[in-house]
C-alpha cells in the first residue's frame, strides 16, 4: 500500500474488549519459590469488516513457569483476549487486492502495539495473587506478533 494514504492514530478507537479466556492452573504442591523463569507463546490475528470500519484483534497468550525441575509440574496461564477497533478512515488504509487485503503498515503496527500493551496490563492485574504474580508480559517488537 502506498505511504501516501494517511494514517492518523486519532481516527482509531477501541470500542469493545472481551476476556474470552483467563485460566490459571497451579498444581496443588507447586512452590513459587522454585520458579526460575517463564516460557511464553503468544499470537495475534486480525479480522477486517471494511463495510462497518471495524477490526477484530484476537490475542492469545500461553504462559508456563519454568522451575528447572524444582516443581514436579509447572503452573500454566492461558489467555484469549478480543479487542474491537473502529477506524474512521479504514477505506483509505485497507483495500482489497485480488483475494487479499492490502493494509497500511502503520495501521498494522498501531493495532499490534495497542493490543499487546493493553493485554500486558490486563494480564498483569489478573495474575496478581497467583503463581504468576511476578510475571510481566515481555516487551517485544509488535510487528513480530503477526
Amino acid at each position: 500500500m502506498s505511504d501516501k494514504q494517511p494514517f492518523d492514530p486519532e481516527k482509531l478507537s477501541m470500542i469493545e474488549f472481551k476476556l474470552i479466556k483467563g485460566q490459571i492452573d497451579t498444581p496443588e504442591e507447586f512452590d513459587v519459590e522454585k520458579i526460575e523463569g517463564h516460557q511464553v507463546e503468544n499470537s495475534l490475528k486480525l479480522g477486517f469488516n471494511l463495510e462497518d470500519k471495524l477490526i477484530k484483534a484476537d490475542f492469545t497468550a500461553d504462559v508456563k513457569t519454568d522451575s528447572k525441575g524444582g516443581n514436579e509440574e509447572e503452573a500454566r496461564g492461558i489467555f484469549h483476549l478480543v479487542f474491537i477497533y473502529r477506524v474512521d478512515n479504514l477505506e483509505m488504509l485497507a483495500t482489497p487486492d485480488n483475494n487479499t487485503l492490502d493494509v497500511h503498515p502503520a495501521l498494522i503496527n498501531a493495532l499490534s502495539g495497542i493490543t499487546y500493551s493493553t493485554a500486558r496490563g490486563i494480564m498483569l492485574t489478573r495474575l496478581q495473587g497467583t503463581a504468576f504474580k511476578d510475571f510481566i508480559l515481555p516487551i517485544i517488537n509488535p510487528n513480530k506478533l503477526l
